[in-house]
């Protein structure tokens, strides 16, 4: 294992520890099954894979967002994210505490889903949109009514990134 991935391990870690603490803190429920199989799904929407730690409670209020908005949403439910990190070649420094696959792109963090429908229609040349850390407000972040403006960066093929969206406080 490279330093650089070594990193990326240790802060994909740093922000599951996190956030499993601030949803135990905050209790945040999650949606049931029941309700997520009663939202309409968008037959024209590539299926989503979410890759979550068992222990995080915003990855499937971020689950529950995407659904919402028409994608059917496959949760896999891993140990192992700082190797699906690794594996989507998320950049050190870029990581949340959940990634999905969309199509060819990979989804990382607290992405909302209007900006991955964007990315979908644009198919810019890029291995997907990030939104670090786990920004309060942001979809499946919203508990508590605290909201932060953040970026939605896209990831370029060699890992640079560039600001894809703005979202206001």
């Amino acid at each position: 294992m490279t330093a650089s991935q070594t990193l990326a391990l240790i802060g994909a870690l740093a922000l599951l520890g996190a956030c499993s603490q601030q949803h135990a803190d905050s209790g945040a429920a999650v949606a049931s099954e029941r309700t997520s199989s009663e939202l309409p799904i968008d037959a024209t929407l590539p299926p989503v894979l979410a890759y979550r730690s068992p222990t995080c409670g915003c990855c499937e209020l971020w689950v529950e967002h995407m659904r919402a908005a028409g994608f059917r949403v496959d949760v896999q439910t891993t140990d192992h994210m700082g190797a699906v990190k690794t594996e989507a070649g998320i950049p050190v420094g870029k990581e949340s505490c959940h990634t999905a696959r969309v199509g060819d792109y990979y989804i990382e963090g607290h992405v909302p889903a209007s900006d991955v429908k964007r990315l979908l229609a644009e198919k810019p040349d890029a291995r997907g949109l990030t939104v670090p850390g786990m920004v309060p407000g942001s979809p499946g972040m919203e508990q508590g009514g605290v909201r932060h403006a953040y970026d939605v960066l896209l990831v370029a093929k060699d890992g640079a990134t560039s600001v894809f969206s703005r979202h206001a406080e």
